[in-house]
């Protein structure tokens, strides 16, 4: 929570605004979202200038939050129903909630603060505002029947159906940690004078502000507490298990978030509330195996007071403010965290912290713990069925035993860290599950071969990728499904593989190889569909370049190809995918075609660059596109001489130069750049010159 800023009276204006209904109808951004008894409205605040604000029309509503853009803060204050108006409040008292990845980039978010039934609202702007929006949340007491639960030795714990969660607005699945490794104390903010029963209808109203207002995937937290000391579940994916929360942003993988219903500023929480949060640090702390007590480096992934990558030194029960720059969860309850992680050490014990398995199947692997009291200890490993294969036990404080993994085969196996039906077990595992056998990325290319010998799509290039060692058969099947032949069967290993299908033999007609892969316990199969099509052969393009300048050199290029049977032929012009014009559409017979063009689109002559002349060839066995690049070329090379003694010049462009000397003609190919014409013997008068590749002329140079 961010620390409430000093406002002064003076240069505080306070500007009533009457909003006609119409307006207020318009301003109304979105309709109310039923949530049960549960819903939301938001409503763009029209600031026109004024520092102060107060808005009519104002829908009832219990809760509150507000967004704005702008370097400034905002501060609100609420009318309760029966007229009073309460104090001023900053906007955003924790502000650095949220996801590891912002869902409104560009708005500040307050949080959802609790009003009581209310049906007024003011703002006070202080700073750059440049937009303020608020939403409205109606969370009725709805009485719901409180039913609580306890799973694996947690706390009573009111889960999610009985607070009436409204699992619809879910934006997506839950997302897990490897481990959790500390948690992050919260409050929620909001008047801590509710009662028994609100309490519920605060959360729903926490739930669809994250949500519906904010646009996270679900509430924020992973668990909350009432002052009455009722714990209830949060983020929806398993109270037990390690769900990634949107509550420090930068810090919520490898988290949980704990967050106490109110503000905890100068008023501390009540007892019972605080020993409702140490039962429930001292559970979910156990369940991940850590102490509270203890401390650890953090890297950060960023938020605005730690840049991600940034090591930060954090306790196992931390304040939100320890994470980011806020003042969260409130000086009164921050004060007390250190007596509360003490307290939780004491719930419960003993227990087992830090449990890990370091090192490689096939070598020696270590096996650590630490428990909180002397206790006989036993560390075993069982292999994919459950079976123990080594064990090693002792006794005292400090779990360390070291099993030489070097005659074990591949494989998972299981471990288990134990001390008696008092301590909750740790377990995990090492080595790695054999990978089930299965086809991945596989694919033919082309899927339309032509193995007719003109160098294009003569064959095709057929790759798969095996999960695990298999025996691969490779077989031609007919259009109808029927076995031809065996292209290859053959032991791979797992990874990327390749082989060529070339069509020897094959007739003209639609295909498929069948790949098959068993490793004596499974075997899968992928169909991969494939056409043989010798019609088009043969495409060129001639000249290469050409200048459609109408000075009679290479002024037009021609397509020639080959049809081993009747087709329907398009011939375009493209350039970067796009058609520039269309040049020919026939029904030609077999033999050899050809279709000439003069540079000319329907807006005129093209400009130079490269295209292509794109031929696409209809038949029975389906459509195929062939492409031949061309260059269009009206720029003549620009020959410069340098010495003429010497014969030294420089050319602007690859060309054929020409020098003539004694009624001798003699054609040199240079590059670019500068060159010195090489000659059998030096003529003392010669004229010279140059031609590009599309037939385009320099000027004559001659000697002198």
């Amino acid at each position: 929570m961010s620390a409430k800023p000093h406002v002064g009276t003076l240069g505080w204006v306070l500007v009533l605004m009457r909003l006609l209904a119409a307006v207020a109808a318009a301003l109304f951004l979105s309709p109310a979202v039923a949530q049960g008894a549960t819903s939301i409205v938001a409503r763009d605040v029209p600031l026109q200038g004024a520092r102060a604000l107060q808005s009519s029309g104002t829908p009832r509503f219990d809760m509150v939050g507000l967004h704005w853009r702008g370097a400034g803060s905002v501060d609100f204050r609420t009318r309760s129903a029966n007229g009073d108006w309460s104090p001023w409040h900053p906007a955003a008292p924790e502000a650095e909630d949220g996801p590891d990845h912002p869902a409104q980039p560009g708005w500040r978010i307050g949080n959802p603060y609790w009003t009581g039934t209310s049906d007024g609202i003011a703002y006070r702007l202080r700073g750059r505002v440049t937009r303020l929006r608020a939403y409205f949340v109606w969370s009725e007491d709805e009485q719901l029947p409180m039913r609580h639960l306890s799973v694996a030795g947690s706390p009573s714990i009111i889960m999610r159906s009985a607070w009436g969660a409204d699992e619809s607005i879910r934006r997506a699945p839950p997302r897990y940690a490897d481990a959790v490794r500390f948690a992050v104390v919260h409050h929620t903010a909001g008047t801590n004078s509710y009662t028994r029963t609100q309490s519920a209808a605060i959360v729903r109203g926490i739930e669809i502000y994250h949500v519906k207002g904010n646009g996270w995937n679900d509430i924020g937290y992973n668990f909350l507490v009432d002052k009455y000391g009722q714990v209830f579940e949060g983020r929806y994916g398993g109270i037990d298990k390690n769900v990634i929360g949107a509550h420090a942003e930068g810090f919520n993988t490898g988290s949980f978030g704990v967050a106490l219903i109110g503000t905890y500023t100068s008023a501390a929480p009540p007892a019972v509330a605080q020993t409702a949060l140490e039962n429930l640090l001292a559970w979910r702390l156990d369940v991940a195996h850590v102490d509270p007590l203890s401390k650890l480096m953090v890297t950060s992934g960023g938020n605005p007071k730690y840049p991600a990558g940034v090591p930060v030194l954090l306790r196992a029960v931390s304040g939100h403010r320890d994470t980011g720059p806020t003042t969260c969860p409130g000086n009164a309850l921050y004060a007390r965290l250190g007596a509360i992680a003490s307290a939780t050490a004491s719930i419960g014990l003993p227990k087992l912290y830090g449990p890990s398995a370091t090192g490689q199947l096939g070598g020696p692997i270590e096996f650590r713990a630490t428990l909180a009291a002397d206790l006989p200890w036993t560390v075993t490993v069982t292999d994919s069925l459950g079976v123990p294969v080594a064990s090693g036990s002792g006794s005292g404080t400090d779990v360390d035993w070291t099993w030489d993994s070097s005659a074990a085969a591949p494989g998972r196996y299981g471990w288990t860290i134990s001390a008696g039906d008092d301590v909750r077990p740790a377990t995990g595992f090492v080595g790695a599950a054999p990978a089930t056998l299965a086809l991945k990325a596989t694919s033919a290319k082309p899927r339309t071969i032509s193995p007719n010998g003109d160098g294009v799509d003569d064959r095709a290039t057929v790759a798969y990728t095996l999960t695990a060692p298999a025996t691969v058969t490779a077989t031609l099947l007919d259009a109808g499904g029927n076995h031809l032949s065996t292209l290859f069967s053959a032991q791979r290993t797992a990874g990327k593989h390749t082989f060529s299908f070339a069509a020897d033999g094959v007739a003209d007609g639609r295909y498929a190889i069948d790949l098959t892969a068993t490793n004596g316990v499974k075997s899968v199969s992928v169909s991969l569909p494939l056409v043989v099509d010798r019609t088009f052969s043969n495409l060129s393009a001639s000249p290469r370049a050409f200048s459609p300048n109408g000075d009679g050199r290479r002024d037009t290029v021609t397509l020639a190809f080959r049809l081993a049977r009747p087709a329907h032929v398009r011939v375009d012009v493209k350039q970067s995918g796009r058609i520039v014009t269309p040049v020919a559409i026939a029904d030609d017979p077999a033999g050899d075609q050809s279709v000439t063009w003069d540079g000319v689109a329907e807006q005129g002559r093209v400009r130079d660059g490269t295209y292509a002349g794109v031929v696409t060839v209809t038949t029975d066995l389906g459509t195929t596109s062939h492409w031949a690049f061309f260059r269009v070329d009206t720029v003549a090379p620009i020959l410069r001489v340098i010495s003429f003694r010497r014969r030294l010049f420089r050319l602007s462009e690859r060309a054929v130069v020409r020098l003539t000397a004694g009624g001798r003609v003699y054609a040199r190919t240079y590059q670019a750049g500068l060159f010195s014409f090489a000659l059998p013997s030096s003529p003392r008068a010669y004229t010279i010159y140059a031609e590009d590749a599309a037939g385009n002329v320099s000027r004559t140079l001659r000697s002198r």
